[in-house]
């Protein structure tokens, strides 16, 4: 598992987002090593949990917490402030098991297992690199009237995170903190509620079971006529995540090799490419969807989440999906400028390049580093900027640095999924 980088690359891969067109930071598989470290703590390091940890006490000082998002990427982010060092930034991931919290906030706030005394957890990556992160205990985090007490935490530099995102992220909220609460992701409306889970009020929608004893959201889903159990994965800017062992999905263009995508879980070449069927979810049509294949579990990310409100009930184990219209949902066409790359403050060093495309033409290498992109250094150029650019079409300068001299080479936006 890799925690250095995030990439910028081609698509909605792993910060898997929207992706109407143009190309994307390659997320941090926050569900995924959510699962790697529930499958694969080892060797003295720590217990096996038979569910993920619960948050401890929660309370809440108003029947309904509404709580202002801001959609970066297809990821949503709140803040919080209930001390002087704030305020502080938190993504929302139902597709990880356990919280991450930045080392000053669990140090600011040491709960019950402080970090010195804290077990570690090691995880494998794709890579086969084994990453170890801290346990600890946040003794407080309020989110507006909703306050959480020694929440069980493992702990993570998010700065390549908020590098990435071009805002500071203190922390990824895993899905078991909410489990005594109604969570409410309000992508339209770009704001998150928070219930008590007693709340009996109907919530209008397709309510869909999931019936797991880790309190994971696995749904079903149907491609075709055939059923799929997929992670709704807010921690994900993709559309789908398509595990197609035993599906034989019908594609109507590609597979193809797309993006390199940057995770946590080590860095992985995209498979994408657009089925020739649909997907449904509770009734809901997505009409020939691109998907990003994996040999991992199949998940439906924040590029599909955006069309809708989600509640998740995990007392009662079920998700509603409501959305006003009943429409058909289609995917644009994706564009490319055919690299990806790990993005620093300083440079963006190149980590793929599209087989095929004009960068591939141009002679563009994996290592190499971008220190400006149309003349502008890339300090100026944060995720929505840059998504607009390719979204844009026409061609890119990138200006690479060789030695203590600097090039330009000019790539060209093509249609990575027609």
């Amino acid at each position: 598992m890799k925690s250095g980088h995030q990439t910028v690359g081609d698509n909605g891969p792993q910060l898997r987002r929207r992706r109407t067109s143009g190309d994307v930071l390659a997320r941090p598989f926050l569900g995924f090593l959510a699962v790697a470290i529930l499958l694969l703590i080892s060797g003295g390091c720590a217990s096996i949990r038979r569910e993920p940890p619960r948050p401890g006490r929660t309370r809440l000082e108003a029947p309904l917490v509404v709580l202002p998002a801001q959609n970066i990427g297809n990821y949503l982010l709140i803040e919080a402030r209930w001390d002087r060092n704030g305020p502080y930034r938190f993504m929302i991931d139902t597709g990880s098991s356990v919280t991450l919290m930045s080392p000053t906030l669990v140090r600011r706030y040491p709960g019950r297992e402080p970090l010195s005394a804290g077990a570690r957890v090691r995880v494998t990556g794709a890579d086969g690199i084994v990453t170890e992160l801290p346990s600890a205990s946040l003794r407080r985090m309020e989110l507006g009237e909703a306050r959480f007490d020694d929440v069980p935490v493992l702990v993570y530099d998010p700065a390549p995170l908020s590098a990435h995102l071009g805002v500071r992220v203190d922390g990824v909220l895993g899905f078991p903190l909410f489990r005594e609460l109604l969570l409410t992701l309000d992508y339209p409306g770009s704001r998150v509620l928070l219930q008590p889970a007693r709340t009996v009020t109907p919530v209008p929608g397709a309510i869909i079971a999931f019936n797991d004893t880790r309190k994971t959201p696995l749904v079903p889903i149907h491609l075709g006529e055939r059923s799929v159990i997929a992670l709704i994965d807010s921690g994900s800017d993709a559309a789908f995540s398509l595990n197609p062992i035993g599906l034989e999905p019908e594609f109507a263009f590609g597979p193809r090799v797309g993006a390199t995508i940057g995770t946590l879980a080590g860095d992985r070449t995209q498979q994408i490419g657009r089925l020739a069927e649909p997907i449904s979810i509770g009734g809901h049509l997505f009409d020939r969807p691109i998907v990003d294949l994996t040999d991992e579990l199949s998940s439906i990310g924040g590029a599909v989440l955006k069309y809708f409100v989600v509640t998740f009930d995990q007392e009662r184990n079920r998700v509603t999906f409501f959305r006003d219209s009943h429409e058909p949902i289609g995917a644009p066409l994706r564009l490319s400028a055919g690299v990806s790359f790990n993005k620093t403050p300083a440079y963006w060093r190149v980590v793929g390049v599209v087989p095929g495309s004009s960068a591939e033409a141009e002679g563009v290498q994996v290592g190499d580093l971008v220190t400006r992109i149309n003349g502008e250094p890339v300090t100026r150029w944060d995720l929505p900027r840059y998504e607009q650019l390719v979204a844009g079409g026409g061609e890119i300068t990138l200006t690479f640095l060789l030695g203590n001299n600097e090039t330009e080479k000019r790539v060209r936006v093509f249609e990575l999924v027609p």
